[in-house]
């Protein structure tokens, strides 16, 4: 084999993958661009943050507007939807979900009155405000709070 040819077949097996890779990209953009302008009120969607929505205008050029929550609608551009979404219907709950069955004996209602202290011993979470005074000024003006002696 002459030498000569062998730069060219170096150069074609280069630039092969290369074309074929930028075919395949052309062709993913065209399909993206033609499912993000057949978009129709009432599909499907999902975007390209993973957010799914129902689609409730599309006669915008660059926008969409998507209903992400009942009564919750947002704008989006057109290029943030990602895919549609076929065969799923958005799931709507009209009646609460069902309460399990609770045991006969109805449980007692908590108190708001104060439960007696079982040990005197024991310190009080509730810390009395009189104490705080007094221990507030027992203290010097000293930057580190410490109590006179």
């Amino acid at each position: 084999m002459d030498i000569s040819l062998l730069f060219p077949i170096l150069i074609l097996l280069l630039f092969i993958p290369i074309f074929l890779s930028s075919r395949k990209q052309k062709r993913a953009q065209q399909e993206m661009q033609a499912l993000q302008s057949s978009l129709e009120p009432g599909d499907i969607v999902s975007t390209t943050s993973g957010l799914r929505a129902t689609v409730v205008d599309a006669s915008y050029e660059d926008t969409v507007d998507l209903e992400i929550a009942d009564g919750v609608i947002t704008t989006w551009v057109r290029a943030a939807v990602r895919e549609k979404i076929a065969g799923e219907e958005p799931v709507h709950v009209d009646e609460p979900p069902a309460v399990p069955a609770v045991s006969e004996e109805p449980a007692a209602a908590p108190s708001l009155e104060k439960a007696p202290v079982e040990n005197p011993e024991q310190p009080s979470l509730v810390k009395d405000v009189e104490t705080d005074r007094e221990q507030a000024r027992e203290k010097d003006d000293s930057t580190n709070g410490t109590p006179r002696s």
